[in-house]
């Protein structure tokens, strides 16, 4: 069962640019030639490492993309860990990423959004306005204002507990 890898590995800096593709193109060779496809090839370039690894503080990135079987991707481990150009070297699985994220950006398309929805408005209905004033005796009078109870503060301080 083919599953999909991402394997990301950093080649010494003094390499030439010629030797650095001949490696990618005998690690594509080695994952064609068991039976896997080679997805992407990425070139990241040369950066600069977060610590010293094999007394190099940079080195060029290469990301590759796979499917392929695990027992493929343990020989190009082997190779990617017997090759002297390469100083540092990482392997991730990603189908079971992928299954996540499908499975969450399912739920979130079973939920209706609110945006999408369209605004409902309530028809505006005009009332008659009536043509007479109205007698001041109809008005509501003002209530008058009530004061809130306020605690009292004992006369002598209280001594804290020590």
């Amino acid at each position: 069962m083919n599953r999909t890898y991402e394997i990301m590995f950093i080649v010494r800096p003094d390499v030439e640019e010629a030797d650095l593709d001949k490696l990618v193109e005998g690690f594509s060779a080695n994952v064609t030639a068991g039976n896997g496809e080679v997805k992407t090839v990425e070139k990241m370039g040369r950066r600069r490492l977060a610590y010293t690894v094999r007394k190099f503080n940079d080195g060029f990135y290469v990301l590759l993309t796979i499917a392929a079987e695990g027992k493929l991707i343990t020989e190009i481990e082997r190779r990617l860990r017997v090759s002297e150009p390469v100083i540092k070297f990482i392997t991730v699985r990603m189908d079971e990423e992928e299954k996540r994220l499908a499975k969450v950006k399912a739920i979130r398309d079973t939920k209706v959004k609110r945006s999408a929805q369209p605004i409902q408005q309530q028809p505006i209905q005009s009332q008659p306005v009536a043509a007479t004033p109205v007698p001041a005796s109809e008005t509501p009078a003002e209530a008058p204002a009530v004061e809130a109870p306020s605690a009292e503060v004992p006369a002598e301080p209280v001594a804290a507990a020590v």
